[in-house]
């Protein structure tokens, strides 16, 4: 059973990212999370100082006016991320935070919002592990969102999920 689970997965994830670019005319543009800070702006580096221990001010999302790329918007992009799970069940999820490193929302504090993208695919995605990295393609909005978790800079309609490979 198990098999069939992990084929099924591996066949949904290599579908979605086949579709992402069969539907596009235009190939995606693969971006970094650098590429979300606009030119001059200094970002403040919240994963250097994510503490577990302390007052709660450590676990303050900082910098909630940090500026996005406006340019961005409505284009096609690939940026690999950690996903903080916001809807779904066992199998798949539909809606996510895409962060720029692991534990970012859930054990250390969020990053600015222009470091954090609201992602929501059709469908949903299965995601076998929060510890592994993934890449998201779609289309990048620079609208915001604000949820319990983090304020957010960026939104995504994801047409693919697929591993974070070197």
């Amino acid at each position: 059973m198990a098999f069939y689970k992990t084929t099924f997965q591996s066949i949904a994830w290599l579908s979605l990212v086949l579709a992402s670019f069969v539907s596009s005319a235009n190939p995606p543009k693969d971006i970094f999370w650098e590429d979300l800070i606009p030119k001059g702006h200094v970002q403040i580096d919240t994963q250097a100082q994510a503490n577990h221990e302390g007052s709660e001010q450590n676990w303050v999302q900082p910098d909630l006016d940090a500026p996005v790329v406006k340019a961005l918007d409505g284009t096609s992009v690939s940026l690999p991320g950690f996903v903080v799970p916001l809807e779904g069940d066992s199998e798949v999820i539909t809606e996510f935070l895409l962060v720029p490193y692991f534990g970012a929302c859930i054990h250390v504090p969020p990053p600015p919002p222009n470091q954090i993208v609201h992602v929501t695919i059709k469908g949903g995605v299965p995601i076998d592990s929060l510890y592994d990295a993934i890449v998201v393609t779609g289309i990048i909005t620079t609208q915001t969102w604000s949820g319990e978790i983090a304020q957010v800079g960026y939104k995504m309609q994801a047409v693919g999920v697929a591993p974070f490979e070197l």
